[in-house]
């Protein structure tokens, strides 16, 4: 999903996961504290504060496509399944279990799920809401995640001006025989769908409320909620406060009471804020400049992650040849060793370092420094190049001093760059699909929803929700659909390289221009640190976390 901050992914070997935890806080849990973790005194306040990197653009889970928006949805939302930390194997949550059958996956779900307004949770509600997000109503940039169900992606594409989109929603592979059973029929075997599913994408929601409310349904006082967590205060810009949930079925296993957010954008006011006791989990992100101050710090955690950094190319502005020429002219290696400063990794192609199957997966056409000769014999046979161009980043810290360094590298090759910056839910509204035409380029990052590179290299098809370039080849969306068919994990590894390969190899369309491959870095108080986790995914939970005294 799309990240909204700039430090995050060095690799992985065995791939880790996607549940762990959540912050320290108010009352007792002061990160100024000398000790703590695992080992210290339940702390007699259960409260904690944290920085929230952004406003979140949408906690409908049909709709949110960015890591914070998820984070929310994931601590106050049940999944199907979720990962286990250090396998990344989906574990049973609301699916006390399920059978695959080839194509065909059914999910049982257990009897006390509720939601927050006292109804159960039951298989229905997900055929309701898979289906919403499928709807070519609802316009979800996520619809994607579903195609690989049988009759997905002909619904969400059918136009109600020529087709009967009753008719196809009837034939969607997604149904409830009875309460509790949620059957799936697939379009091929798929090995990586069960793990999917733990996405916030396929979180249920409770009809009868959006019913009610329509697009308002996910304000304080009309969301309904199934997790841990319930969202108690949303100030837009400025706060989201969540409350444990005493009505969900694993409460007493949740020592955690109450998590207050601030809506912190800037970096340098994250780590003030730390710094003075008023966050004790700062997840907006840290400075390039305060990074070699804090890595020595106690309260300074890195984590390995599952992401690449990249720029992304309007290609109807920018012609093939520049595209390479701008890839080309960028130093990755120096970006790393003196803007980002948090271990990350130089990015040669999109899909990131650790993902399985790399070794077949990567090329070596980029570089992890500059090739400025090259750039430029590339450019001066791009007689069509544009002179100036228009590069636009988000608010969060690092973004900016990178895209001047890469403004720098540009201006070698005699291209002039103007950067626009812009906070976060407005810079993703400008970036479409499709993007403004004022966009020339982009920096954005994607971190995986689950462990396949299908999930990475499928943004790049022509109808991606997330595909912000306008680049289109049917060449490209065949290998996809070819790889979403092939069960084998060796064979679907070598049509991955295929595609990598149409993206940034020799003969590439370089609609993106990898930068690295992440690392997740934080500042977290002693009295949660050792509860408080960040996974692979960019994800935390929050039922996991408690505060310790010192």
């Amino acid at each position: 999903m799309r990240k909204r901050t700039p430090f995050a992914l060095a690799l992985l070997v065995a791939v880790a996961a996607l549940v762990a935890a959540g912050c320290g806080g108010g009352g007792g849990s002061s990160n100024n504290s000398s000790s703590g973790g695992s080992s210290g005194e339940l702390a007699a306040d259960q409260t904690i504060t944290l920085a929230w990197g952004a406003e979140p653009p949408s906690l409908d889970p049909g709709l949110a496509t960015d890591t914070t928006s998820s984070n929310v949805l994931l601590n106050i939302m049940d999944p199907l399944v979720k990962l286990n930390p250090t396998t990344l194997k989906p574990v049973p949550n609301l699916a006390q279990s399920w059978d695959v059958n080839g194509a065909n996956v059914t999910f049982h779900l257990r009897h006390d799920g509720k939601w927050t307004n006292g109804q159960p949770v039951t298989a229905s509600d997900f055929v309701y809401s898979w289906l919403r997000t499928m709807s070519p109503d609802l316009g979800a940039d996520y619809a994607y995640q579903f195609y690989g169900i049988k009759g997905a992606q002909e619904y969400n594409g059918c136009d109600p001006k020529k087709d009967n989109c009753t008719a196809l929603k009837g034939k969607v592979g997604v149904s409830a025989p009875d309460k509790y059973t949620l059957k799936v029929q697939l379009v091929s075997a798929q090995p990586w769908f069960v793990q999917q599913v733990a996405h916030h994408s396929f979180l249920a929601v409770n009809r009868s409320t959006v019913e009610k409310w329509g697009e308002k349904w996910t304000q304080p006082g009309h969301i309904v909620t199934n997790g841990p967590f319930k969202l108690a205060v949303w100030k837009h810009d400025a706060a989201i406060d969540l409350a444990k949930w005493n009505g969900w079925r694993n409460a007493k296993d949740v020592k955690l009471e109450r998590a207050n957010g601030k809506i912190i954008t800037d970096g340098t006011t994250a780590v003030q804020s730390f710094s003075a006791g008023e966050v004790d989990v700062n997840t907006t992100g840290i400075p390039p400049a305060d990074l070699p101050r804090l890595k020595s710090e106690e309260t300074y955690q890195k984590y390995p992650a599952l992401g690449t950094y990249y720029y992304g190319l309007n290609v109807k502005n920018v012609p093939l040849g520049q595209r390479r020429a701008l890839a080309f002219a960028i130093d990755r290696k120096e970006i790393i060793d003196n803007i980002a400063q948090a271990d990350q990794v130089p990015a040669t192609g999109f899909s990131p370092k650790g993902i399985p199957g790399f070794s077949a997966v990567k090329n070596d056409y980029l570089e992890p420094t500059a090739d400025v000769a090259k750039a430029k014999q590339m450019l001066a046979k791009t007689p069509n190049a544009k002179k100036h161009i228009n590069l636009f980043v988000n608010d969060a810290p690092g973004h900016k001093e990178i895209a001047i360094a890469v403004q720098a590298a540009w201006k070698k090759l005699g291209i002039d760059v103007t950067l626009k910056q812009m906070e976060w839910a407005q810079f993703l509204e400008f970036l479409g699909p499709p993007p403004n035409k004022t966009v020339d380029a982009y920096r954005l990052g994607w971190i995986g929803d689950y462990v396949d590179d299908i999930n990475f290299l499928e943004l790049w098809t022509c109808k991606s929700g997330n595909n912000n370039t306008n680049y289109c080849n049917p060449k490209y969306d065949a290998l996809i659909a070819k790889a979403r068919a092939t069960k084998d994990n060796a064979e679907r590894y070598k049509i991955y390289g295929q595609a990598e390969d149409m993206l940034t190899g020799p003969n590439g369309d370089f609609p993106i221009i990898p930068i690295y491959w992440y690392t997740y870095v934080t500042q977290e108080a002693p009295s949660v640190k050792d509860s408080f986790n960040v996974n692979l995914l960019d994800q935390f939970d929050l039922s996991k976390v408690k505060v310790v005294s010192s």
